[in-house]
C-alpha cells in the first residue's frame, strides 16, 4: 500500500506542515478602522508569515503580535526589527481634532516610522494618503493618472498633512537607500468613516455651487484593504490610486440618493463656508468645498495592470454610505442634534447658509459684551 500524498499527511498532522515562508509585516494603527481590517486579513493570509500589530491599545486580532506604543516614540524601531515591510496607518484625520495637534501627530509619526524602518532593515514601507492630494480643479482630466501632478493646497481638512506625508515618502528613499516607499491614495473613503465628504450626504440638500462640475468616485474600505495588501506583498509598485471604476455625475448622485440639490453662487457658498469655519460653527474650512465642485477622479491603472479589481461599484458604495448616515443631520459640515435638525429641515439648508451674516453679527455682538 502506497504512502499518502505529502499534502494529505500534512493536513492530517498540522505539526508536519511546512512553515510559511512569506514576509513578516508590521501594521501601525492596527487596533481600529482600516488598520484593524488589514491586520485581520494579513493574519489570515497564507502568503504572510507573521503580523506585528502596533497601536496605542490592543486590538482584537489574536493572531497578531501586539506592541502598545505611540508611533512617534523612537522605541518603535525595536518593535519593527525583523519585519520585512510596514504599513503605516496610524493617522489622525478626525474632524474634531485640533489642527496643529493633528499635524504634529501625523507628520512626526510618519517621520518616525520611516526612520525606524530604515534603521532596522525594513525594506518596504506602505503609506496611505488620499486622492485628494491631486487637488480638485476645473481642468483636471477624467480620470487622472497616478503620475498626475499633485496640485492640492493645504486649504482642505487634513490635506496639508497628507501633502507633507507625500513629501516624506519621496525623500525617504534618497535619505535611506534600500528603503522602498509605496503610497496608496484612495478616493472618497466609505465604510465606518466620518469625513467632510461623507458628511456632505448628511445634509437635507446637496449643495451644488453654480458653474461647478462635480464627479463622484468612492472607495470602499474593503477595496482599500485589498489594495494595501497588494502593495505590501509587492504585487504592484509605485504610487497607487484606488477607487471604484468610473465615476458618478452630480445628477446621478441626486437621482440615486433621492436628495435634492441646493444651488448657490460660488461667492455665496465659499464666503459662507469660510465665515462659519472662522467663527468655529463648522469643522470644515472653505477649501473642503472644492472637492464637491470639481473632479478628482483617478484611474487606478497600476493596480488594474497588476490584476487587482475593486469589488464594489460607485453605486453600491453610495448606497452603503446613505445607509450609514441615515438619521444624521449636517448643515455646512456641522452635525446637528435632533432639535436643531428639525429646525434645519423646516427652514432649509439655504437659510442656514444665507443667514451666515446674521450669525456672524450675533457672535460679534456677544463677544463685545464679554
Amino acid at each position: 500500500m502506497s504512502s499518502p500524498d505529502p499534502q494529505v499527511r500534512a493536513a492530517r498532522n498540522p505539526s508536519t506542515s511546512p512553515a510559511i515562508r512569506g514576509p513578516v509585516i508590521a501594521v501601525t494603527g492596527a487596533a481600529s478602522g482600516v488598520g484593524a481590517l488589514l491586520t485581520e486579513r494579513l493574519a489570515a493570509s497564507e502568503e504572510v508569515k507573521q503580523v506585528i500589530a502596533i497601536d496605542e491599545r490592543r486590538g482584537e486580532c489574536a493572531a497578531a503580535q501586539w506592541h502598545i506604543l505611540d508611533v512617534r516614540d523612537p522605541a518603535i524601531a525595536e518593535k519593527l526589527r525583523g519585519a520585512d515591510a510596514v504599513v503605516h496607518l496610524a493617522l489622525d484625520l478626525d474632524l474634531g481634532s485640533d489642527a496643529s495637534a493633528r499635524t504634529a501627530y501625523n507628520v512626526r509619526g510618519t517621520q518616525t516610522v520611516l526612520t525606524a524602518a530604515a534603521a532596522v532593515g525594513v525594506h518596504r514601507v506602505v503609506l496611505c494618503t488620499s486622492s485628494m492630494v491631486y487637488g480638485a480643479l476645473p481642468d483636471n482630466e477624467l480620470p487622472l493618472s497616478e503620475d498626475a501632478e499633485l496640485r492640492a493646497t493645504a486649504e482642505a481638512t487634513g490635506v496639508g498633512d497628507l501633502l507633507e506625508i507625500e513629501r516624506l515618502a519621496r525623500r525617504a528613499p534618497r535619505a535611506h537607500p534600500g528603503l522602498n516607499v509605496t503610497v496608496v491614495r484612495p478616493a472618497v473613503l466609505v465604510g465606518g468613516t466620518d469625513t467632510a465628504l461623507t458628511r456632505y450626504f448628511e445634509s437635507p440638500r446637496l449643495l451644488v455651487v453654480a458653474g461647478s462640475r462635480p464627479a463622484w468616485q468612492f472607495c470602499h474600505v474593503e477595496d482599500l484593504v485589498g489594495a494595501l495588501e497588494y502593495a505590501v506583498l509587492e504585487k504592484v509598485e509605485g504610487e497607487l490610486a484606488v477607487g471604484c471604476d468610473g465615476w458618478l455625475e452630480q445628477e446621478e448622485v441626486e437621482e440615486l440618493s433621492g436628495i435634492r440639490r441646493m444651488e448657490l453662487p460660488s461667492a455665496v457658498a465659499l464666503g459662507a463656508a469660510a465665515r462659519l469655519h472662522r467663527i468655529g460653527l463648522t469643522p470644515s474650512p472653505a477649501g473642503d468645498l472644492a472637492y464637491t465642485m470639481y473632479p478628482w477622479v483617478v484611474s487606478g491603472s497600476r493596480l488594474h495592470d497588476a490584476g487587482w479589481r475593486p469589488q464594489w461599484t460607485n453605486e453600491e458604495v453610495l448606497a452603503e454610505l446613505l445607509e450609514e448616515v441615515s438619521g444624521r443631520h449636517t448643515v455646512a459640515g456641522r452635525r446637528l442634534g435632533r432639535k436643531d435638525a428639525t429646525a434645519a429641515g423646516a427652514a432649509g439648508a439655504t437659510v442656514a447658509l444665507l443667514g451666515t451674516a446674521a450669525v456672524v453679527r450675533r457672535v460679534r455682538k456677544a463677544r463685545r459684551r464679554i
